[in-house]
């Protein structure tokens, strides 16, 4: 068979649209190295050591624009990316990254079981 013969021309790839990369500085939170559709992603740590993954990113994929979540953190360094605390999905990036800070700031805090149940 040749290299270049298509197998099943119905499966076509569909082209990643790769957001623009957000340099967004928040005090005492530090940042994480970007994965590929990420806006934004950062360390959030409590007053009572726990660590949180605050993540903003595109995920138009799946039929969202953007997506700000919460992951928490175990052992300080392995995220639990299949156990997300909340979602909140957004069609603005600047709301979705006003979002981001703003639950940074809340875990900063010690705040977010709190904010949880109001939001």
């Amino acid at each position: 068979m040749s290299e270049n013969k298509v197998i099943n021309p119905e499966q076509t790839l569909v082209p990643l649209e790769i957001p623009e990369k957000r340099d967004l500085d928040i005090a005492g939170a530090p940042p994480v190295r970007l994965q590929t559709l990420d806006l934004a992603r950062h360390i959030a740590i409590a007053p009572d050591h726990k660590q949180y993954v605050v993540a903003t990113f595109a995920d138009r994929n799946l039929g969202r624009d953007y997506v700000t979540t919460i992951y928490p953190q175990q052992g300080g360094y392995h995220t639990l990316v299949r156990l997300p605390l909340c979602e909140y999905i957004f069609s603005d990036p600047e709301e979705a990254l006003q979002r981001h800070v703003e639950l940074v700031q809340v875990i900063q805090q010690g705040k977010l079981k709190f904010y949880l149940k109001q939001k």
